[in-house]
């Protein structure tokens, strides 16, 4: 149900009054998805490295976290714990890229992408999910990429593999946590006009909607799979290309 607040905003049900932590959120994808959440009435934590500029809505707190560290990990949560309350929605944003040739990529580059891309997701996934059990709802949506179908189109290897491991995450938590209220879905975007882009933007002539996305088309993808009318979807990988693949 979609009704509509004083300020005209659409208003998504079951957003409000929730508590969302949303990992990578100082910019980019994260930083939309945390906004609009608040827009919507969530209680956001924006979890990141370093502190997003210009928080300024009562409901919105910024927390430090490296998603690759356990104990990091457990810090932030506890303290969206004690200044929001448990976890009902994790956005699993955090992520780097890089473009190597496979011959190329070192097999440092490849555990950093693994760490952060990928562990980083379980970790945090883990830290919440007995708080959503207990609570009987929860909400999990990880941003994976089209990368994760294909295997990238230009030398991204160690991502495309990263990106493959959030889906089957997303999966996973889906089938064993669907019976305790908790759904598990994932994103596949492509193309989305970020720094990430940077040096594959020439791809845009491959989309037929012909453009690049932007960050809120990611963002209001997040916001209808955690709203409470998407309770009978989980288990998805939702493609956001603009029909770059379609699969």
């Amino acid at each position: 149900m979609v009704t509509s607040s004083e300020s005209s905003h659409p208003i998504i049900d079951g957003i409000a009054g929730r508590v969302a932590a949303v990992t990578g959120a100082a910019r980019g994808i994260g930083r939309e998805v945390a906004d609009l959440l608040t827009k919507h009435g969530a209680l956001t934590a924006y979890l990141d490295l370093s502190e997003p500029p210009e928080l300024t809505a009562p409901t919105e707190r910024f927390i430090q976290c490296d998603v690759t560290d356990p104990q990091s990990v457990d810090n932030a949560f506890s303290m969206v714990e004690r200044h929001l309350g448990p976890t009902e929605i994790l956005v699993n944003n955090a992520g780097i890229f890089e473009i190597l040739p496979f011959a190329e990529t070192s097999l440092e580059t490849w555990d950093r992408m693994l760490r952060v891309n990928l562990t980083g997701a379980f970790l945090c996934a883990q830290r919440v999910l007995p708080g959503m059990r207990e609570a009987g709802y929860g909400r999990i949506v990880s941003i994976g990429s089209s990368a994760g179908k294909t295997g990238g189109s230009k030398n991204t290897a160690a991502y495309g593999v990263s990106k493959a491991g959030i889906h089957a995450l997303a999966k996973a938590i889906a089938t064993e946590y669907a019976p305790y209220g908790i759904t598990s879905n994932a994103l596949a975007p492509a193309l989305i006009n970020t720094d990430m882009v940077t040096g594959i933007a020439d791809l845009v002539d491959r989309i037929p909607v012909g453009r690049l996305g932007e960050p809120t088309d990611v963002a209001r993808a997040v916001l209808f799979l955690s709203a409470e009318s998407a309770s009978f979807i989980t288990g998805e990988v939702m493609d956001v290309n603009g029909g770059f693949l379609i699969d």
